[in-house]
């Protein structure tokens, strides 16, 4: 325990002093190809129609709702103006590209939900403390450019069948995030513990392959942030 606390505490310090760092990969606006661009620009054609309430930003887990989690999403999200802005593969750069070029223009939804990260947390690509960083820059993209709207910040949720080294990583990078919760307009939510069993071991019918979600696992992430998500959406 020592240990990992000392682990956060040099983590956290660094973080903070972010701003006095050269900028990385993760924190480094970037786009990507093919039919990632194809899919960027139907959501650029999406927002520019206007009626967006409600927002959702991340990876393949956030691209998902509309797959396995499609069901879910008609019941909890359809009414409520949602947009699902997630795509399969992106890291922390890829957001902040998105974020600069057209995903949220001319848009004032009430909430953004956000959970991503899980791409930069593999081996050679991000530490601890970038992926800190990348996620706290996501975060404050969207405060500068909807000031008014609602964070709502998951924690990168846990991967791999059992405890292992990945899963210590992220448990550290959200330990840190954590401290967002403390930023105007951000509300920082523990969810990924719901998707564990009490042995430490993820199911298959929750996560078949230990990272994406089944029916059942969108339907926990749905009733897990749903509290929170009504109050900040003034519901």
């Amino acid at each position: 325990m020592k240990s990992l606390t000392l682990s956060l505490s040099i983590i956290l310090s660094a973080s903070l002093q972010a701003a006095d760092k050269p900028a990385h990969s993760a924190v480094t606006p970037e786009p990507r190809s093919g039919g990632w661009m194809k899919r960027h620009e139907s959501f650029n054609q999406r927002v520019a129609k206007g009626n967006v309430d409600l927002i959702f930003i991340g990876d393949s887990i956030t691209h998902a709702w509309e797959s396995s989690g499609k069901a879910v999403w008609a019941k909890h999200y359809a009414k409520r103006n949602a947009v699902n802005l997630g795509i399969g593969g992106d890291r922390t750069q890829h957001v902040l590209w998105r974020l600069d070029n057209g995903n949220i223009k001319n848009i004032r939804p009430k909430a953004a939900v956000i959970m991503i990260g899980t791409n930069n947390s593999g081996d050679g690509r991000s530490t601890a403390e970038e992926m800190i960083d990348g996620v706290t820059a996501v975060v404050d993209k969207l405060r500068a450019k909807l000031p008014k709207m609602e964070i709502l910040l998951l924690d990168i949720f846990p991967r791999g069948q059992r405890i292992n080294a990945q899963r210590g990583k992220i448990l550290q990078v959200n330990q840190v995030l954590s401290r967002l919760d403390a930023r105007p307009h951000v509300t920082f939510l523990r969810i990924g513990h719901n998707f564990v069993s009490p042995d430490g071991t993820i199911a298959k019918d929750i996560m078949p392959d230990f990272l994406h979600l089944t029916p059942k696992g969108y339907e926990i992430w749905a009733k897990s942030i749903e509290p929170t998500l009504a109050r900040l959406m003034g519901e």
